[in-house]
């Protein structure tokens, strides 16, 4: 709940962005209610001196462990010792990101860092690695072969549940609009996500069987999910590296 002395707090400081410029006819502010961030135990979260934990000690934190899970990787992938740290970065700071924006703003959520910069579950660090797979795919697709819609083909299950969540794309972001609910477009990332894995696991794209069409079509899909997922993670200010 917000008392008068904070609704008070918000009137002030968005007259102060009018004044300075940055709201006006075009851009406005609206005040929303929000939920408390809670350590492992359950407790607001702090340091173990009882002090508020500072968002630049956490970013610093959340880069380094998503640094260490990406240098587990880069042998496989060839990064540098740059690139590494510059993917560590893209990553732990999306993973802070996502996990505040993935819960419903007026909610408390657990703050666990082990778990944010996990491969598995709902994070962003799944999202971004969902979006290199789709990445690296088109980088092997041979000379011919390219992404082009078939809509005479016969779908696979997995193939048609993907394009119908693909399809929702627009009006997801309309009612994330509409209610200012950014946890809404996390919660459609994740399926979209999830919904490819399945698609990857099930349906081969430049090996399938019912020939070059087959290819191009699963290729498409395979395209417009990656340019979904792009769209969706900078809505939410979270970057997506080609290569993870």
């Amino acid at each position: 709940m917000v008392d008068a002395r904070q609704s008070l707090h918000f009137k002030m400081v968005f007259e102060t962005a009018r004044r300075i410029g940055w709201l006006g006819d075009r851009v406005h502010a609206v005040q929303l209610a929000f939920g408390t961030v809670l350590g492992k135990d359950g407790k607001p979260f702090k340091t173990r001196e009882g002090e508020t934990v500072r968002l630049e000690d956490l970013l610093d934190e959340a880069t380094e462990r998503a640094a260490a899970v990406v240098r587990e990787k880069s042998e496989k992938l060839g990064l540098t010792e740059e690139e590494i740290l510059e993917r560590g970065a893209q990553v732990g700071i999306g993973a802070v990101k996502y996990a505040d924006l993935s819960t419903s703003a007026s909610r408390d959520y657990k703050f666990d860092l082990d778990q944010m910069v996990s491969l598995n579950g709902d994070t962003s660090v799944y999202l971004q690695y969902a979006y290199a797979r789709i990445q690296s795919i088109l980088r092997r697709a041979e000379e011919g072969q390219r992404p082009l819609a078939h809509p005479e083909l016969p779908l696979a299950p997995a193939e048609r549940a993907l394009g119908l969540h693909l399809d929702q794309f627009g009006e997801t972001l309309r009612d994330v609009a509409a209610g200012f609910e950014p946890h809404k477009l996390a919660g459609y990332l994740y399926q979209l996500a999830s919904l490819y894995t399945t698609f990857y696991d099930q349906c081969p794209v430049l090996k399938a069987e019912g020939g070059p069409a087959q290819v191009e079509n699963r290729l498409f899909l395979c395209d417009i999910t990656a340019r979904t997922l792009r769209q969706g993670m900078t809505l939410l200010g979270i970057r997506t590296p080609e290569r993870l």
